[in-house]
Formats: C-alpha cells, sequence, structure tokens
C-alpha cells in the first residue's frame, strides 16, 4: 500500500504531513511513500533528505495521487487536486469538516473514505495522535512570544539602583492546552499570570504553573464528557463580563485561546471592556480564525484601539511551521498505524474502534 502527501497551499500553511524521520516507521510497517517534488523545500528539507529515508518522488501532485491509496495532508486539498482523488482512496488530515461540508459530501461520492484529526476522541489510546494538543501547545507558547515581543515594556520585575520596574500582567483567556502553556511560558518570562476557563477543573491545573485562577461567583462546571468546553448561559456571561472588566484595569497583556469546537469562537473580550486597559497593552487572539474572543479581533490584521494592538493571526503556526510539522507528521502515523491492518497489508475501516469511528467524516 502506498501513501501520498502533496504540497500544501504554502500561501495559507507552511506545515508538511510527512517529515523525513518518520519515512522510515512507514517503511517497517509495509508502507511506501510517495511525494510531490520540492514537497518540503521551504522548510529547508530537500527532496533527497527524504530519498535517503525511503520516499519516491513525482513531478507533479496529479501523479502522487494517482499513484497513492492513501493521500495525507496537513490540511484539505484544493479544490482542483480534491477533483484528482480516485474512488476509494483514502484522506486524512485536518478537514474542518464544519467549514468544509460541501466539498466533503462531494469526494464522498467517489467512496473515498475522509478522515479529520481534529475530532479524535479524547481518550488514552489516541493521546499519541493527538494533533489539536501537540499544536495548540505550540501556539500557547508562541502567542506569548509574539505579544511580548509587542509590548514596549519589561515583562519581569527588575530592580535596579535607579527605581523598581513591576512585571507584567498577563491574563489567559481559556486554559486549554494552549492556554496553559502559555501560562507556562508567561510565568517562566518573569510575568504575573491570571487565568479564566468555564471548566472548573481547570483551576488546579492553572494554579499548579503559577497562575492565579478567576473563579465567576456561582459558576459551575461547563465541560463536556469530551473534555471540552461548553457555551455559557446569558447569567455566567454577565457576571464573567464584570469580573473581567475590573480585572483589565491592572492586566498588560491579554492571550485569547477559547474555542468551542465547531461553532464560532465566543466573544469574551468586549470593547468596553478593552477601553478600560493601559494604553500599550497588548491582546494576541488565537481564536481569531474561528472570529475572535475580542469584539475588534480582525484575522490577519493588527488593530489598534487607543493605543491597544489587538492581534490576530489565522495561523501562528506557520511561524513555527519546523516544530509543528515534526510533532504533526508523528501524531499522522500513529493514527495511519491504527488504520493499517499489516496482516493483510490493507487499510482497515474498523467502526468498533473509537478513533476510527469518531474522526471518519
Amino acid at each position: 500500500m502506498i501513501l501520498g502527501s502533496i504540497s500544501e497551499n504554502r500561501s495559507i500553511e507552511k506545515r508538511v504531513a510527512i517529515t523525513p524521520d518518520v519515512i522510515k516507521k512507514y517503511n517497517s510497517i509495509g508502507l511506501k511513500v510517495h511525494l510531490s517534488k520540492d514537497y518540503a523545500l521551504h522548510l529547508g528539507i530537500k527532496d533527497r533528505d527524504y530519498e535517503i529515508e525511503g520516499a519516491s518522488f513525482f513531478q507533479n501532485d496529479q501523479e502522487v495521487i494517482s499513484n497513492s491509496n492513501a493521500i495525507l495532508q496537513m490540511s484539505i486539498p484544493t479544490e482542483d487536486n480534491l477533483s484528482k482523488l480516485k474512488n476509494d482512496q483514502l484522506l486524512v488530515g485536518v478537514l474542518n469538516p464544519y467549514q468544509n461540508d460541501s466539498k466533503l459530501k462531494e469526494i464522498s461520492q467517489k467512496n473515498i473514505k475522509c478522515f479529520s484529526l481534529e475530532l479524535l476522541p479524547r481518550i488514552t489510546r489516541a493521546q499519541s495522535m493527538d494533533i489539536l494538543s501537540s499544536q495548540a501547545n505550540l501556539a500557547g507558547y508562541k502567542a506569548v512570544i509574539e505579544s511580548f515581543a509587542n509590548f514596549e515594556k519589561a515583562i519581569p520585575m527588575m530592580m535596579t539602583a535607579a527605581g523598581t520596574i513591576s512585571a507584567a500582567k498577563v491574563l489567559v483567556v481559556g486554559a486549554g492546552v494552549a492556554g496553559l502553556q502559555a501560562i507556562a511560558t508567561a510565568k517562566r518570562m518573569g510575568a504575573i499570570v491570571f487565568a479564566t476557563d468555564v471548566r472548573l477543573a481547570s483551576k488546579e491545573q492553572v494554579e499548579s504553573l503559577g497562575g492565579k485562577f478567576l473563579v465567576v461567583e456561582g459558576a459551575e462546571n461547563l465541560e463536556t464528557e469530551g473534555g471540552y468546553a461548553k457555551e455559557t448561559s446569558e447569567d455566567f456571561k454577565k457576571k464573567q463580563e464584570e469580573l473581567l472588566k475590573e480585572t483589565l484595569k491592572k492586566i498588560d497583556i491579554i492571550i485569547c485561546t477559547a474555542l468551542i469546537p465547531g461553532k464560532k469562537a465566543p466573544i469574551i473580550i468586549k470593547k468596553d471592556m478593552i477601553d478600560v486597559m493601559q494604553s500599550g497593552s497588548v491582546i494576541y487572539d488565537l481564536a481569531a480564525s474561528q472570529g475572535g474572543n475580542s469584539e475588534l479581533t480582525k484575522v490577519n490584521e493588527v488593530v489598534d484601539s487607543n493605543g491597544i494592538k489587538i492581534m490576530g493571526e489565522s495561523n501562528i503556526l506557520n511561524k513555527l511551521p519546523i516544530s509543528a510539522s515534526s510533532l504533526y507528521a508523528k501524531n499522522m502515523y500513529n493514527f495511519v498505524n491504527n488504520l493499517y491492518d499489516k496482516e493483510n497489508k490493507n487499510f482497515k475501516i474498523n467502526s468498533d474502534d473509537e478513533i476510527i469511528k469518531k474522526t471518519m467524516v
């Protein structure tokens, strides 16, 4: 059986689904790998680096698709490449079915089996495949680095003969994987860190990293069985707004990470809250691609509101594509290894396997 992967649309996605270090792993379980020419050259990885490990190259995407049983991608291919997929092929990636519903329905008519890795269940067996965790970890780290780079004051407290500089105060909205990494990174760099989340279970995790958890009065634990956040009630939103508005008067940097799978990101930081912040403050919105947690967020723009910078990139991991690709490729290998029947040398769609059942679109 042959795995193929073609170049992504590099104007929006620099990560790749296969790195040289996983080629041997695929070969060891009986899978060959076909790639398109200059597959990861933009990351400084030459085709020769892949060939040394056992991969084969074709001149164009059409040849790769035609000569592969399964196509492994970072994101859903362009419409042109989707039309080239063959009957009974497999397509694996971050396919974002909520936004790409019509495209996926169209290719499913060719009996193409689509697996979207962001739908993986949060179970122990799926941890090594969990692309949301591996990518969010890097995103939380990078969001802190980017926001600190745009904050025009020192981050840690500094005591000098000329006087003392106070430590920067950071608020992390959403204490999932990205939020917890943001807390840890900001704390390591000397900031005073606060955090808020609708899931009360995250309080202990925040405090274990040295953060102060902001508890909304009368809050209930708004967490799904899968460990994700639920939508909040109007009463909760009102109490949260009151708490945040008072807190933001002393906050220098906000890192927004709150997302609800398959839905528009909740607007948590309203304009009237931003208005009470000090000039020079920074808001970095990791939820920008799904609408943003800040009311003023604009995708791929830096908005200046009375001296407060609101930053919202559609894909922050394009700034860490080598590290992100390395982790994603290993997640992908673990998923494919679970899907592949080594004894019969084919891909087995076992609907009793929760991992396969939940990810199949």
